[in-house]
């Protein structure tokens, strides 16, 4: 995944431009955008790896889940990013992790515009509006360091009642990844983590309790 570091600091130049909405407001009605994560899509997951009876039971016992809000709202110009619709992370120091071949600081408008509404890590998804004028909406996200090599890029762990369940790129895999399987034992006894590489060794974590 291609990535490049934001020379300028978080919050310099907020939406001088743009029509910056920190509030949100309608804002939110016309991204159309929906969150990538939820606890709908973590039951499934439990539903396939630990099996229907006891995901259902999970189910009955927590009730319906809620889909997950969007974190930030924002707009601004952002003339150098080709295409109408970016995915991109940005971490804690400033750099950003995006899919696509950029020039150097395209993404840093619609970075700086979120920001003055939310703190990294996040994962935003942002659309073009009207000409070089973008929507970005944004999630917060976990970034996890994982030391082991893993065999593959999309990550799902399940926990229910002390067993562990590991599935990568869809296969379903004996042992575990310590650095994934703490980092959702530290939050919920009983969780589903999701886990997207990010470069080598960094990894984006969503963790659902079940």
């Amino acid at each position: 995944m291609g990535f490049f570091r934001r020379e300028r600091p978080i919050h310099e130049q907020l939406a001088e431009e743009g029509g910056l909405d920190l509030e949100g407001g309608a804002l939110a009605d016309e991204v159309e955008l929906e969150p990538s994560e939820d606890r709908s899509a973590a039951i499934s997951v439990a539903r396939a790896l630990l099996g229907p009876q006891i995901a259902e039971d999970l189910l009955a016992s927590h009730g319906v889940p809620r889909a997950r809000e969007w974190d930030a709202i924002a707009t601004a110009e952002a003339p150098d990013l080709p295409g109408d619709m970016i995915e991109f992370v940005v971490l804690e120091d400033g750099t950003l992790f995006v899919d696509l071949d950029l020039p150097e600081d395209a993404l840093t408008p619609l970075a700086d515009a979120l920001e003055a509404s939310i703190d990294p890590p996040y994962r935003a998804v942002a659309r073009r509006r009207d000409g070089d004028v973008w929507s970005a909406t944004a999630m917060r996200v976990d970034v996890v360091a994982v030391p082991q090599d893993v065999p593959g890029d999309e990550v799902v762990i399940a926990v229910h009642a002390g067993e562990l369940r590991l599935v990568i790129d869809g296969d379903e895999f004996e042992g575990e990844i310590p650095a994934l399987a703490s980092f959702g034992q530290e939050r919920f006894e009983s969780f589903v983590l999701t886990a997207r590489r990010l470069d080598d060794r960094l990894w984006e974590v969503t963790v659902n309790a079940l």
